[in-house]
């Protein structure tokens, strides 16, 4: 594999994937829409590479995308675009409709004609890997279970929904017109150019400030965390070493309730800076519609397979995470102040 095409690239996960294939020297082809949640600052630091080129673009457009690979001749695709945040698809679930579903079933019709043009060897090592989140199996017991790539599917929200539709599409491409294709769905992912309106950057966010730390319910809702960075490793691994055809869960096996991820951000941020005891700020919410219970993650085909582990403790990425914040207030005070008005974002959990 030398040359992939990431959809999604100015996003969270996505550009922590660009930045790790780039600096693995691929040719990397950045295609993102750019809208509120992608920023192009997260990706300064490879922006002037030889080896990286950005692609505003809507991966609806399959003429675009098909153009687009045909002219890069790219060797794989890796699906990261995507509407991801949960109380956003309650308020406007066709949005996540059009860009999860839609998008995904237009841009495998492109990888798809692409597929079909390459020269034998060519087919049969190229990869298109639907990156998608644990979220599509509903939820679990606080006590008991943990999601394997064998759980049936049971999603709660119009988000997880429209995930695990695209999911689906990516399996009917792969059995009907024999598209290779491999997929991941991952745990909840924290880490360094997170968008502010996510649970551990905005409690980390609103702690510097000083501002509340709203809590859904009674903030028992449980997690397994995984760092962005251990996740893009994970990625690679996929779209280089995955059997076709097959999904690989992506978990830490960290799992926090989401009090005890704000109650230690609080703790983290108070040994950093002055400023009281910010567990004070803790403000118990009304709980969202449709909150799944528990999340947690069987990576264990993942680490048998590929070999995969996560490089990250929870403690200490978090702490790494809480750092990166306070030092780097010129990546999200301008989204902060600019685009919200400083204004709290969201809530937390």
């Amino acid at each position: 594999m030398e040359r992939v095409l990431v959809t999604g690239g100015a996003g969270f996960i996505g550009s922590a994937v660009v930045r790790l294939l780039a600096d693995s020297g691929l040719r990397v082809v950045n295609v993102d829409k750019l809208t509120y949640a992608g920023n192009l600052a997260s990706l300064r630091d490879v922006a002037n590479r030889p080896n990286y080129r950005f692609v505003e673009s809507d991966i609806a457009d399959a003429p675009r995308m098909l153009a687009l690979m045909q002219e890069e001749q790219v060797d794989a695709v890796m699906h990261l675009a995507a509407e991801s945040h949960v109380d956003r698809s309650i308020d406007a679930p066709g949005v996540f409709v059009e860009t999860n579903v839609v998008g995904t079933v237009r841009l495998l019709d492109a990888a798809l004609a692409y597929w079909r043009e390459l020269p034998d060897h060519r087919r049969a090592a190229f990869r298109f890997h639907h990156i998608s989140t644990d979220e599509v199996f509903g939820d679990l017991p606080f006590d008991a279970g943990l999601f394997t790539e064998d759980t049936a599917y049971a999603p709660s929200s119009p988000y997880s929904a429209s995930k695990a539709a695209a999911d689906h599409f990516v399996r009917a491409w792969h059995e009907t017109y024999g598209l290779p294709v491999v997929l991941s769905n991952c745990s909840n992912n924290y880490g360094p150019y997170h968008f502010p309106e996510k649970l551990i950057p905005l409690t980390i966010l609103n702690a510097i400030e000083g501002r509340p730390l709203p809590v859904y319910g009674r903030g028992e809702n449980v997690r397994d965390w995984l760092h962005v960075e251990d996740h893009a490793r994970a990625l690679e691994a996929v779209v280089t070493r995955g059997r076709v055809g097959e999904s690989y869960n992506v978990g830490a096996r960290s799992e926090r309730t989401n009090l005890q991820v704000v109650q230690t951000i609080c703790d983290l941020v108070d040994e950093r800076l002055v400023g009281g005891t910010r567990r004070d700020l803790i403000t118990f919410v009304e709980d969202r519609p449709g909150h799944d219970r528990r999340y947690a993650i069987d990576p264990a085909k993942i680490e048998r397979e590929l070999g995969w582990r996560p490089e990250h403790s929870f403690e200490a990425g978090l702490g790494a995470t809480v750092d990166w914040y306070i030092a780097n207030d010129w990546w999200w005070r301008p989204i902060r102040e600019e685009t919200y008005g400083g204004d709290r974002l969201g809530v937390a959990g």
